[in-house]
């Protein structure tokens, strides 16, 4: 095969994998984005406001899982031979579980403490945690093999799963319920990824895989923290200063814009995978990658709002219920936040291709901080609506910072990569 053949196939293997990838990311999209209509028309603002809850604390503890377990998984064993991706999974995915199963417990104990209404949300939240990070890990060791259909079918299990968890969970009618539902259907495809990879979680292997990947691990787990605490912080702020409605009516614009929050979420399936391919076969390409990656989501948040703003108010109440009146005060700068974060990943990727922590690690504190500056400086200044546009101009900002650092970590690579000419 010629040079240019070759070319073309390693093209054409990429968008196969991306397109898996944005199949997969389609599919947990949709369900994250069914689940949140469903439990906010089911349960009303204050209700929902107390899943939202124990949803961002999922988003905090996920990312834990993530920065120990599964990124250090995608950034050194991306399109390695397959026994090494085996081997290596196997750790990997019984860091998780164990991860799931220790937070689990602090979950449910927080839960017990806490009583009231958020009480039994905690202590359900802390039950089902690790089969939610169990399936979450699958998606992240398949997307390294390059076998991103098989992601793809484990969110279908999960989506399908769902739908008899759900009709169950409404006739019950309460947080709790809702909340076993959708950890239950997350163990069904947990399971079902046990089949599909062949490989048993082996926990035993968990502190192994923590010790062996703590140069980066320790990193990504203080930035994936830094990033869902920020949330977790506005969230609670919020609830403090404005009320508990008020991050309802958050969650609600977010569910809104629900196709390209969880795209950005879980997109670092894809695209570190995928970047760290680039790096590897062509890193002159890098930097136009990360681009197309940061650019196409931008774009594609700010068609979303545009559309989202032409929405009639009867079709928003049939989506949100009463939720809507609140949310839909808040898709401007939802939008504009979820567009400037959608930039800055794509230079997030190539930040974690190029295995540099600690530039990432500082782009995502300053990131946080700003987040919780902005929303709770905001939300002190003008309420729910202050708040969403506080979150808007942090997100701008952080992203440029992500870019600079990128700019500036292809630089020392590139200067480290020519030796040096000595002259006598």
């Amino acid at each position: 095969m010629t040079a240019e053949g070759e070319k073309r196939t390693a093209k054409r293997a990429m968008v196969g994998r991306l397109s898996w990838g944005l199949a997969d990311q389609a599919a947990s999209s949709m369900t994250n984005f069914a689940v949140g209509i469903y439990v906010a028309r089911s349960l009303g603002l204050t209700a929902f406001g107390v899943f939202s809850l124990a949803w961002l604390t999922y988003g905090v503890v996920l990312n834990v899982s993530r920065g120990l377990a599964t990124d250090p998984l995608v950034v050194r064993f991306s399109g390695v031979p397959a026994a090494s991706w085996r081997a290596a999974a196997v750790r990997s995915s019984g860091a998780a579980l164990g991860i799931g199963a220790a937070l689990g417990v602090v979950c449910l104990l927080v839960g017990l403490g806490l009583g009231g209404r958020v009480g039994p949300a905690f202590v359900c939240l802390g039950v089902v945690l690790p089969a939610l990070l169990l399936q979450d890990a699958w998606r992240f060791a398949f997307f390294a093999a390059g076998s991103g259909r098989k992601a793809f079918a484990n969110d279908v299990v999960w989506g399908v799963a769902l739908v008899p968890a759900m009709v169950v969970a409404a006739h019950v009618g309460t947080v709790a319920a809702f909340l076993l539902a959708w950890g239950a259907s997350a163990a069904v495809a947990a399971g079902y990824g046990c089949l599909q990879s062949g490989i048993r979680p082996r926990m035993t292997g968990a502190r192994g895989w923590l010790r062996e990947q703590r140069d980066l691990g320790y990193r990504y787990l203080v930035e994936n923290v830094s990033l869902s605490g920020a949330s977790q912080l506005r969230a609670y702020g919020l609830g403090v200063i404005v009320g508990v409605g008020a991050v309802g009516a958050v969650r609600g614009a977010e569910l809104l814009l629900g196709p390209f929050l969880a795209l950005l979420m879980g997109l670092s399936l894809v695209t570190v995978a995928e970047a760290a391919r680039v790096l590897r076969q062509a890193p002159h390409r890098l930097s136009r990658f990360c681009l197309f990656l940061g650019g196409g989501q931008a774009a594609a948040a700010l068609l979303w709002g545009a559309a989202l703003l032409l929405m009639p108010d009867r079709a928003g109440e049939f989506v949100l219920g009463d939720v809507w009146n609140s949310a839909s005060e808040l898709i401007v700068p939802a939008t504009l936040g979820v567009a400037g974060a959608g930039l800055g990943s794509g230079a997030a990727a190539g930040l974690r291709a190029l295995a540099a922590a600690r530039r990432s690690l500082r782009c995502q504190l300053f990131a946080s901080a700003c987040y919780v500056g902005g929303g709770l400086g905001g939300a002190a200044v003008a309420g729910t609506v202050g708040s969403a546009w506080g979150v808007a101009a942090a997100t701008v900002c952080a992203s440029a910072v992500w870019w600079l650092q990128l700019r500036s970590a292809l630089h020392e690579r590139h200067h480290h990569s020519i030796p040096e000419v000595r002259t006598s």
